[in-house]
């Protein structure tokens, strides 16, 4: 699906960029089209992340959207922001249910992707709010 409006810069000295997507599963490789034209204006603010930056930033992105449109009805907004030294990447939804980290477990198929997260972020923070939950998670620049 198709964003339902694109990109804005949260004010001069930062970069953001909030996409809300109505769901189907085209909104996964729109989301890691949003990190794309994100790391574009990074650059074109000077802001030089590490070659290893953009590719971890889309498989972040890719793995909340996902879980996003696999376990709540309805929309979720992407939300990037440029914050001293690292980009916080949010994505809200409609779901009530809280991700759920599975023990490790190399024979599993599948359902890796907070392990993902968690290896690239640091950590991954859900806040409830009245109509769903927004999973965030700070990805470090270099």
């Amino acid at each position: 699906m198709t964003p339902a409006h694109g990109s804005g810069t949260a004010d001069a000295s930062g970069v953001s960029a909030v996409v809300e997507f109505r769901g189907g599963t085209a909104m996964i490789p729109a989301s890691r089209d949003v990190v794309h034209g994100f790391v574009a204006r990074l650059a074109e603010r000077g802001v030089e992340p590490a070659d290893t930056f953009a590719d971890a930033a889309r498989l972040v992105v890719s793995e909340l959207v996902t879980n996003a449109l696999r376990h709540a009805p309805g929309p979720c907004r992407l939300v990037l922001t440029l914050a001293d030294g690292h980009v916080e990447i949010a994505v809200r939804d409609t779901g009530d249910g809280f991700p759920t980290f599975l023990p490790r477990d190399p024979l599993r198929i599948g359902r890796h992707g907070l392990e993902i997260v968690t290896r690239l972020c640091g950590e991954v923070v859900t806040r409830p709010h009245a109509s769903g939950k927004t999973v965030s998670a700070r990805l470090p620049l270099l």
